[in-house]
Formats: C-alpha cells, sequence, structure tokens
C-alpha cells in the first residue's frame, strides 16, 4: 500500500483541496493482490486504489478468438499505478483508506491523471477503440493487422495478428509506464494457459488455483467425488432450532463459496449449476460445499479448450426438468453455449464434461 502511495505521488495524481460546494465525491478501494507463478508459488504481493472492482473473467473469451485466428498471445505486467492520461474534468476522490492525512481529513483528492476504474479513463488509453461492451477491451486496426489489449487492473494480455504491431505496442506502454514484459502469456488472474499452435488449441485450467483452494480448507487429500452435487435442496431444510442456527455460523461458508464461483465464472463451467444451488447458510448446504471441493478434487486437471474450427459461430442448446425447484414446483431450465469448437453430443459424465464440450461459455 505504501508502494501504491509513493507511484500515486511521484506521477502527481492528484491534489488535496477543498471540495466545492454541490461537488460529489467518488469513492475509491484498495484492491489486494497475491502475483503468483504457474506453479502456485507466491511472487510478490501488490496493493491497487481503484475506482471500481471489475471482475469479468469472462472476457477471456476471446482466447476463442487467439485459437481460431492463431494469433499471437503476450501478457505485460504494470509495476506501479496504472495510470491513463491528464484528466480535464474536475474530478474529486475521497482519500484512500488508511492514508488519510491529519488535520486535512475534510479535503479531498482532485485528480490531474485518471486512474484505473474511473469513468473517464476509457477515454485515455493508447488511441486504442474501446470496445462497446466491455471498456476493459480495447482494439486497433493498421494497415489490414489488428491488436486486441485486454485490461485487469494491473495484467494486460496482447493479441496480435501482428508480431511487428504486437512489438510496437509493447514499446509504447514500456515507454510510458512502468511495465515488466512477461512475454507470451502462460499464466493470469490464477488460469494457467496452455497452447498446442500445430494443432491450433488453446486450453485454459486452473489447477494451482484449485489445488490452492483443497490446501486453504484441508482438503487437499480428500477423497474425490464423481459428481460436485446430488441432492435436491429447498426451504425445508432450514435450521429447526437454536442448536442448528449455531451450528452453521461457525462453519467458514461465504469464503469457500466464493472460491468455487470464482472457478465457475472463469472455465469450470460444470460447476455452474452446483453453486446456484450454494446461496442458503444451512447445515446441508455446508455439505454439499465439501462435497463440491471433494469434485474439484478429483477434476482438478481439466481444462476448457478452444480449438481452430471450419466455422466461428455461437451454437446453443437448452432444457428443462418437470418441476424440479422443490419449493415452488417449478421447472428448472438449462442452457449451454459454444464458440470456436464442437459442441458435445449426447449425454456425458461429469467428470468428462469439459473436455466434450470444448469451448463452451456460459451467457
Amino acid at each position: 500500500m505504501e508502494d501504491e502511495m509513493r507511484s500515486m505521488c511521484t506521477n502527481k495524481v492528484w491534489d488535496l483541496e477543498e471540495i466545492p460546494k454541490g461537488a460529489k465525491t467518488v469513492g475509491c478501494k484498495w484492491v489486494y493482490k497475491t502475483k503468483r507463478d504457474s506453479k502456485g508459488n507466491i511472487d510478490r504481493h501488490k496493493a491497487r486504489i481503484i475506482m471500481s472492482f471489475i471482475l469479468k473473467p469472462s472476457r477471456l473469451i476471446i482466447m476463442a478468438l487467439i485459437a481460431h485466428y492463431d494469433l499471437e498471445l503476450h501478457q505485460m505486467d504494470v509495476k506501479t499505478a496504472f495510470l491513463n492520461g491528464e484528466l480535464y474534468e474536475n474530478v474529486f476522490m475521497a482519500q484512500p483508506k488508511g492514508f488519510v492525512v491529519k488535520e486535512k481529513e475534510n479535503l479531498g483528492c482532485r485528480l490531474k491523471i485518471s486512474i484505473y476504474g474511473l469513468k473517464q479513463a476509457s477515454r485515455q488509453s493508447f488511441d486504442f477503440k474501446e470496445n462497446i461492451e466491455d471498456n476493459c477491451i480495447y482494439t486497433k486496426f493498421k494497415n489490414g493487422k489488428f491488436i486486441f489489449l485486454v485490461l485487469y487492473v494491473d495484467d494486460i494480455l496482447l493479441a496480435s495478428s501482428d508480431m511487428n504491431l504486437l512489438l510496437e505496442t509493447k514499446n509504447f506502454l514500456s515507454s510510458n509506464f512502468d511495465t515488466k514484459d512477461l512475454r507470451e502469456a502462460s499464466y493470469v488472474l490464477g488460469i494457467e494457459i496452455h497452447r498446442d499452435r500445430r494443432k491450433g488449441v488453446l486450453g485454459l485450467s486452473q489447477k494451482a488455483y484449485i489445488e490452492n483452494i483443497l490446501k486453504k480448507y484441508s482438503m487437499y487429500k480428500c477423497k474425490a467425488s464423481p459428481v460436485p452435487i446430488g441432492d435436491v435442496f429447498g426451504n425445508f431444510q432450514c435450521p429447526k432450532n437454536k442448536y442448528e442456527i449455531d451450528r452453521i455460523k461457525s462453519v467458514p461458508y461465504a469464503l469457500p463459496v466464493g472460491n468455487i464461483m470464482y472457478a465457475q465464472v472463469c472455465i469450470r463451467l460444470d460447476l455452474a449449476f452446483t453453486r446456484s444451488c450454494l446461496k442458503n447458510l444451512r447445515v446441508e448446504y455446508w455439505i454439499a460445499v465439501k462435497k463440491t471441493l471433494w469434485y474439484l478434487r478429483g477434476t482438478k486437471s481439466l481444462m476448457l479448450t478452444y480449438r481452430k474450427s471450419n466455422a466461428l459461430e455461437i451454437v446453443g442448446y437448452s432444457d428443462a426438468n418437470m418441476a424440479g425447484c422443490r419449493d415452488t414446483r417449478k421447472s428448472m431450465s438449462s442452457y449451454i453455449f459454444t464458440l470456436a469448437g464442437e459442441p458435445f453430443r449426447g449425454r456425458t459424465q461429469n467428470n468428462q464434461l469439459l473436455h466434450r464440450q470444448q469451448s463452451t461459455l456460459r451467457l
């Protein structure tokens, strides 16, 4: 945090000024990251001040385009605060928590340079064209060649159809920001990237992330389960007495569910239904959480795979059961979409699902 504040001071990001009457102050928050290598070892600890916490691992769907068009894929890391150019509007930010200047608590930070997460920041980014649906994805076209820039706080992925354009962009970034060139991308946001360009295959794995989860909850050597969930849940399982209420309060329910959710929204789409069931604090649900971790123990090596295909098109399937909800007796529907890969055919076992579905995205 002190390194980040020193960076803000060095780059003269803001001035402490009296907040004008009627002006609104934008909040900020600290985001902490433990940078790990592909083996799960801690590389370094980082802290960032951002205007909002934007987590959209679904933007990794760009991997489908990388596999289909055989794009160059490199990665860069921003060592200090990622600053996006000068601001011409008056924007006041609250002083960062833990670093409020004594006897100046009533002052605000008038931003001179836009920091990550600020709405104005997207207009300051390297003359790239901002994606309408996701303002953390940028594109640039030059002489029939193109490049994608995917940004997540201080991680940058660069995917280009031309190596020269890629190097040109990297040189531009390095000359304007304190960055580290990680060359070909292999590990980002807890996701390992495995690629075989000769076969036109790109695979995404969270093996190291899952192993860390299992170690965290002392389930690294637990017995593997063949399915993530097998029970039907409903309100009839609510705690019925004070003993059951006190018992459920003693379990670390929210953290493992959050860990499972991150894996699910990134690449482990086979956990979508399971995660949707783990929404209530009940004894039976805690048992289901542990069973899901057992399932991850046995399937930690599964990968979401994209491959070069004959036609880049989205194909969707849907299905529903009959009155599957025990509380409302409504039917539960399911849907699946594939892109840049062959859709699965017929029914498959859960432990084979990711291999058979190829490139699947949950919309």
